[in-house]
């Protein structure tokens, strides 16, 4: 008789221990059901909403191509017209020396690297040099400067410009790069979100299970239908299970913290994942890699990846410059000649002789030579060189990207088959469970048998949410590898 009251007085004891229990974790339970219930859904492609609207690497990502395009800008000044004037004076003893008027506006020609030039110049006094002195009208002058030798196809101004310009599409791939690699960490910790939110809820699901057997054996034990033994035992699996539910909350509030590192609003400011947030569901039925993706993503690579793209870039870089290098091989051979008037203005009536004519000119002529060339022929050996290393690189790069779009592509079938297994695996071991809990009604099993039936059932579902979540991850492993994203629109 004391050993049955002993019994009775630690079942109740147990039972007023569990009902705590379910008091203190009322409010999560009331959560879990508020999420299944009225829950926020936060799919990807809200996620994928606010980081290309706001966050703050992608818009500093934008930068890369306004800097390039501000570098061209800066370029084609080299071609800007130039004005240019300078007025000297000099009277002394009521001798007027010198009186100098010098105008000239030269305009950079894209054609043949010449410059065409159009001048005034007024040089009278006493002292200026005789071949320099002109009429009170002065002298106009139209004329240009043309390098027949080196310059003639490609110089200084039209190198930085060209380069400048292609420069424009490294800095477009270099901005896909950031943007991909800013997309792939988010979408990363999205389904790490995913899978601790499934996990927390699997493990909340196999706590309410123990609860309510825990409480049908107490008072089943309390009527004496169960031994007390059974109670204890199952009051353990529930102690058991609060303890994986308490690790479960804090990496689920964890891998919260990290999602949120990718949200902002439109000011500026950090957003915070809402607590009632719940990831999207995933139709398992879809989780099967389309057969055709592996050789579009593989053809698409080798024409955008966005390293392939810069290294290409970098290659017209490399000719641009090899070919100055090699004009700078040739002699310098500058051209200039002037048409020569005294005409101020088109209304004025002067003699033909002193008009615009062949037989008013001026001309010039410049011609330079190194005898050596050693720092043109070294520079441009240097150009040669670097252009063979990048020819490695893009073979190297090639093979890289393709071998890896392949490996990922195979963790994605892998994924795929281990999911359809895993299906039928849990399949078969609910109809395991559902017997177990028959036989142990009828008398015909034990606890412990539906308690490791139970655990290994809620394991494999986790191991199920496990394999969706690294299915989506090397999903959009693949396609960054294949230097693009995803197309997170789902049906």
């Amino acid at each position: 008789m004391k050993k049955d009251f002993k019994a009775l007085f630690v079942v109740t004891m147990l039972l007023l221990s569990a009902m705590i229990t379910n008091l203190a974790s009322g409010q999560d339970m009331s959560v879990l059901k508020k999420e299944t219930d009225t829950a926020k859904v936060f799919e990807l492609e809200d996620l994928q909403m606010l980081v290309f609207r706001y966050h703050p690497v992608i818009k500093q990502s934008a930068l890369l191509s306004e800097s390039a395009k501000a570098n061209v800008l800066q370029s084609l000044g080299y071609f800007d017209p130039e004005l240019k004037a300078g007025f000297a004076r000099k009277l002394f003893g009521n001798t007027e020396y010198y009186n100098k008027w010098n105008s000239e506006l030269k305009i950079p020609l894209w054609l043949a690297g010449a410059d065409l030039k159009i001048g005034y110049d007024r040089n009278v006094g006493t002292y200026v040099n005789p071949e320099s002195r002109t009429n009170s009208q002065g002298l106009s002058a139209v004329g240009l400067s043309i390098p027949l030798g080196q310059g003639l196809l490609i110089d200084a101004r039209r190198n930085t410009l060209r380069q400048a310009k292609i420069m424009v599409e490294y800095a477009e791939a270099e901005q896909l790069k950031q943007i991909n690699a800013v997309w792939y960490g988010a979408v990363k910790d999205y389904w790490n979100w995913y899978y601790a939110h499934k996990q927390f809820a699997l493990i909340n699901e196999g706590l309410e299970l123990a609860q309510r057997r825990f409480t049908a054996l107490s008072r089943q034990t309390i009527m004496g239908d169960k031994p007390a033994i059974d109670s204890v035992e199952a009051y353990i699996t529930v102690q058991e299970r609060i303890i994986q539910k308490e690790k479960m909350k804090i990496e689920l509030q964890n891998a919260q913290l990290v999602l949120s590192n990718h949200l902002w609003n439109e000011d500026g400011n950090p957003l915070e994942l809402p607590f009632d947030a719940v990831p999207q569901n995933i139709d398992l039925a879809k989780a099967k890699p389309n057969p055709l993706i592996l050789d579009t993503l593989i053809g698409q690579a080798a024409n955008q990846h966005p390293e392939l793209v810069k290294l290409r870039t970098k290659g017209a870089q490399l000719a641009v410059e090899r070919s100055y290098r090699q004009e700078l091989l040739k002699p310098k051979l500058n051209v200039m000649g002037n048409l020569l008037s005294s005409r101020t203005d088109f209304n004025s009536v002067i003699p033909g002789y002193y008009d615009f004519n062949w037989s008013n000119y001026k001309v010039g002529i410049e011609f330079a030579l190194p005898l050596f060339l050693r720092s043109e022929r070294g520079k441009l050996r240097e150009v040669k060189i670097k252009q063979q290393e990048l020819n490695f690189d893009l073979q190297q790069y090639g093979r890289t990207i393709r071998n890896d779009i392949t490996a990922s592509y195979n963790d994605l079938s892998a994924y795929a088959a281990q999911l359809a297994v895993q299906i039928k695996s849990i399949e078969n071991q609910q109809i395991l469970v559902t017997g177990e809990n028959q036989k142990f009604s009828l008398g015909e099993s034990t606890l412990f048998l539906i308690n490791s039936r139970e655990t290994k059932l809620i394991d494999m579902k986790i191991k199920q949410e496990s394999m969706v979540a690294g299915y989506q991850k090397t999903l959009a492993e693949l396609y960054y590898k294949a230097g693009t994203r995803q197309n997170v629109r789902f049906n």
